[in-house]
């Protein structure tokens, strides 16, 4: 079926079934579900779909990008960039003076101070940030779960990996993808946990998932921003 609405369209597809209330799907393609019970009027599930039209709309673009892919960015005033799990506007600065490139987040707005206006010198100095507000991130969220565990990792690292959120060796090294820094703080807690129970179980057998979810219950909320929202999370 097709529904407009506040001059948008979207497609629908209604199932009957033995339930008491209506409800609503939308699969991980942008496929829009209807639930209803048997005999439930058009008129109510038109207004299920307006009373949620926003959410609909947001999770349909959420889906189009994740289907399109990361877009190329500009280097440019006003791109937007990932930080804390929030998209912020990008300032350039061109300073002739300064000893290196930086970013600072200030005012919300990145601020990027570079000695010449050249996309890839400001493509680095943006990863260098991540680097730097990730290690420190890592750290401080170590420190905070450090009581949960009896033995403490030997080395932590951050790099940029395209496969993994971070890992845990056998000798309790434990490295981060640098682009944890765009992920929110609870999100980055939950893969630093992950890691640190590896310090305990290796693997990914049900003793490990038990501690991870002992330490913290809501864990698969933060696995799934990671797996809706990595995307998005570059340069």
């Amino acid at each position: 079926m097709i529904h407009t609405y506040l001059g948008e369209t979207i497609r629908f597809e209604i199932k009957y079934k033995n339930r008491t209330s209506v409800g609503m799907t939308i699969d991980s393609y942008g496929n829009v579900e209807i639930q209803a019970p048997k005999g439930t009027s058009d008129e109510k599930i038109l207004q299920l779909l307006e009373e949620k039209w926003d959410i609909i709309q947001r999770k349909l673009k959420e889906m189009k990008g994740r289907l399109d892919g990361p877009q190329e960015k500009a280097y440019k005033h006003g791109e937007s960039f990932l930080y804390l799990g929030n998209t912020y506007p990008i300032q350039i600065i061109q300073d002739k003076n300064i000893t290196e490139d930086r970013v600072s987040f200030e005012g919300e707005r990145l601020h990027i101070y570079v000695k010449q206006l050249d996309d890839e010198k400001i493509k680095q100095a943006l990863k260098r940030f991540y680097y730097q507000q990730c290690k420190a991130l890592v750290e401080k969220s170590i420190s905070s779960y450090q009581s949960h565990f009896k033995t403490k990792p030997r080395s932590i690292r951050i790099t940029d990996s395209k496969t993994t959120w971070g890992t845990c060796d056998s000798k309790l090294q434990l490295t981060f993808n640098w682009r944890l820094a765009m992920a929110p703080r609870e999100v980055i807690d939950y893969v630093v946990v992950h890691e640190m129970c590896h310090m305990v179980h290796l693997n990914h057998d049900r003793s490990f998932w038990r501690l991870v979810g002992k330490i913290m219950p809501d864990y698969k909320e933060k696995e799934n921003w990671l797996n809706l929202s990595s995307w998005k999370m570059t340069v």
